[in-house]
């Protein structure tokens, strides 16, 4: 075997090695982890009813919630609460969120349908200087949080 041969099947060896070596780092590279995204999450709030706080239905309603359900599974809320930092507390009753549904929660009064909840109440909720709106499951138990003003954080 000659020198140029040698050099050839080590030139060949080692870029087939570089080849195997960057097959299983893409792989790799793709599955690194994304931020952890809740099943059900607060996804947005409109603490701050759009116009004049005149505590007509109307403003009352334009002041939500909305919660979503980030799996293909629906999932059962019944017995789930939404609260503020205040401890005003809405408690979902007999309702069952569809996979990868949003269903807005409005503090006013109306009539529930799958994608919008009333409260059923005659004076905001929502802070609009600052507040934390938290949801819980059947259990009691931390699923989401959504804060604004001085203490702002998110989830």
């Amino acid at each position: 075997m000659t020198v140029s041969t040698s050099a050839r099947r080590l030139t060949a060896a080692a870029l087939t090695a570089a080849a195997i070596t960057a097959a299983i780092a893409v792989p790799a590279s793709a599955a690194a982890p994304r931020p952890h995204r809740q099943a059900v999450e607060i996804s947005d709030v409109q603490y701050d009813s759009p116009g004049r706080d005149d505590r007509s239905n109307r403003s009352l309603n334009q002041e939500w919630v909305e919660i979503t359900n980030n799996t293909r599974r629906s999932v059962n809320l019944d017995g789930w609460t939404l609260s503020d930092e205040d401890g005003h507390t809405y408690t979902f009753d007999h309702y069952r969120l569809a996979g990868r549904a949003t269903v807005r929660v409005h503090t006013g009064i109306g009539r529930d349908t799958r994608t919008d909840l009333f409260q059923d109440r005659r004076a905001y909720v929502w802070n609009n200087d600052r507040d934390t709106a938290i949801l819980r499951n059947d259990h009691g138990r931390f699923i989401d949080d959504a804060s604004w003003g001085r203490h702002h954080f998110h989830h």
